[in-house]
Formats: C-alpha cells, structure tokens, sequence
C-alpha cells in the first residue's frame, strides 16, 4: 500500500492558507487550464459576467481569491470555472435514509491529480464543509442547514457552454438548504459537461440529479449513482470500461438490504465499488460518509478513518490506499 497525505484546512474567508493551497497545486491548475491553448478559454471578462449574472453570491469571493493570487488573470479566469477543460471522474454514491440520513460516495481518479484537501469555510455566511477541488469548488460536502451534495461523471461524451461541476456543487452549498433548493438552482445555471449530482437534506430527502449541456436536470428519487444516466448508459463503451453498470447494480443490491451505517461503508471499501486502476484515472481516493443530523463527514481508507466537523481545527491525516498508486503509475 502508498501512503497519501490528506490535508484540513479551517478557514472561514479567504486568506493565508488558501493562498498557500494555490501556491501548492498553481502549475498544476494551469497547465490543466491552458492544455487546450490560450484562446481555448474565455476571456477574464466574460468568465467575470457569467459568474457575475449565475452565481452573484460568489463573485466577492471570486474578487477575493484573484487579489490572493497577485491579481494574476489567467488564475482569475480559471477561479470562474466558466467553460474549463474536461473533468471526468469515477465514483460511486448513495443515499440512505431512516433516523440517520447519510451520503456515501467513492471517489475514483488520480493520486497526482487529487488536492486531498478538505476545507471548512464560510465564504458567503454559510458554513461548508467538503472535499476541496479546483482551489474553491467542492467533489462533494455539507452545510450547516444539512444539506449534502455529490458529484459524479454522467457518461455522456461531449461538452457544452457552462461551469466546471465543482463550482456549481460550492454554488449550491452555499444558497441552497432543502433537495428542493438544490434542484430549483441546478435548473437555472449551466453545465459545461454531463454529471450526476447525489443529494440528500437533513430531512432524509433525495435524489439524483443528471445534468448536461442544454438540457432540463433530470431527477431521480431514490437511485444511486455511477457514471451513466438513469440506469441505461448513454456511451455503452465507456460505461463497461469503469464497470458503471455493475457498480450501480452492487448500489441498488445494497440498498435493498437496507444496510446499517457500518455495513454500508464496507460495502464502499470492497470491489465492485472500491477501484484500483490509478494510473487511469479509476482508483478510489477516498470514501466519505456525510452525516447532516450531526454535522460531521467521515473519511474512510481500508486502514483508518478521519473525521471532520465544520470546527475542526487544520490537521494532516496520512491515508492508505488500497494498492501502491506510485508503482501502478511507474
């Protein structure tokens, strides 16, 4: 096994040691950005208006985030995430409900391409808390009116005009508090690419979301996620290659025993739902089980677990993962 180490950060606006998160991750990120050439993305302009005109909540802290990075554009155009380059992970996910509603996902890419950061923030008022992804997007997380949401590739090829998924999930954290918020601002801000969004309140209510390029979000109660929409794929080919139809088959089974907490996160460590192909993008990073009622999300590796609360203070959790991410990539 290789170890990882995972990073928490506690900090309610941006500041010090989100700048030290960009300093850490900014070639990466901008080489990533720019892989398609300069004139691939948007001008800082029209990145600006459009997060200006569907996401107004977040363009102060947007304005935040650039002045942290020495006002650098390139750094500001990317931060809008408006019409960035492709993002396709994994990933498995499922809601359970009962006195103790929780979400469980697997999320499934690459070592040398996962932050590993969990922050805890109040960006517009709200407390969130969530898997940090492209420097204030989120893979998944929480708010304090518990509500969950996660994301995972939908299986259909292609890409439109719209936000990079990661953003829009920090966008609804951070307005949203019921399964009917969340849908009601996914109906109303665009997508760049197709991805299935898992979401659950502190209600127990929940649903999968598919949203794509021009189209009306799709919303189905009560299934688990994969990476294909409904439970037929769109792209056959891509869904037998990340086993997506097994994977949500292993989900319904599952829920269909109407498992405990501990059997179901068990469940989420063994295949067909734990991946190991890290050199393709396929290999489980982490499971993180939310639980809204009490506020806390757990992250679990076959060796450990790591809780975080929205006041957890900044700590390093070195993880396990389930085979040597370094040999698989050499």
């Amino acid at each position: 096994m290789e170890t990882l180490p995972f990073y928490g950060i506690r900090e309610l606006t941006p500041g010090p040691r989100w700048r030290q998160l960009f300093d850490a991750t900014w070639a990466g990120y901008r080489s990533w950005y720019l892989s398609e050439g300069e004139s691939a993305r948007p001008s800082i302009e029209l990145a600006r208006r459009m997060l200006t005109q569907y996401m107004p909540e977040l363009t102060t802290t947007w304005e935040r985030l650039v002045e942290l990075t020495d006002g650098d554009e390139t750094a500001g155009r990317m931060l809008t995430l408006y019409n960035p380059p492709r993002f396709l992970p994994g990933c498995s996910q499922i809601a359970l409900t009962g006195d103790a509603p929780m979400l469980i996902r697997n999320y499934d890419y690459r070592p040398d391409l996962c932050e590993r950061v969990v922050f805890s923030s109040a960006f517009t008022g709200r407390r969130v808390l969530g898997s940090s992804d492209c420097l204030w997007g989120l893979l998944d997380g929480m708010n304090e009116a518990g509500l969950v949401v996660s994301l995972t590739f939908g299986g259909r090829r292609g890409g439109g005009t719209g936000f990079g998924i990661p953003l829009i999930v920090r966008y609804v954290l951070e307005v949203a508090e019921t399964l009917a918020d969340a849908i009601a601002v996914l109906r109303r801000v665009p997508v760049n690419m197709a991805y299935n969004l898992t979401i659950l309140d502190r209600n127990g209510d929940n649903a999968t979301v598919f949203v794509a390029p021009e189209l009306e979000p799709e919303v189905s109660v009560r299934c688990p996620a994969t990476n294909h929409r409904g439970t037929v794929p769109d792209d056959p080919d891509h869904a037998q290659r990340f086993n997506s139809v097994e994977r949500q088959q292993a989900l319904f089974a599952l829920l269909a025993r109407k498992p405990d907490p501990d059997t179901a996160i068990s469940a989420f460590l063994k295949p067909p739902l734990y991946n190991t192909a890290y050199a393709e993008g396929f290999g489980t990073m982490y499971t993180a089980a939310y639980r809204p009622a009490e506020g806390v999300v757990d992250y679990v590796w076959p060796g450990s677990t790591w809780r975080r609360g929205f006041n957890s203070p900044d700590a390093i959790h070195v993880a396990e993962l389930g085979r040597d991410p370094v040999a698989v990539l050499g």
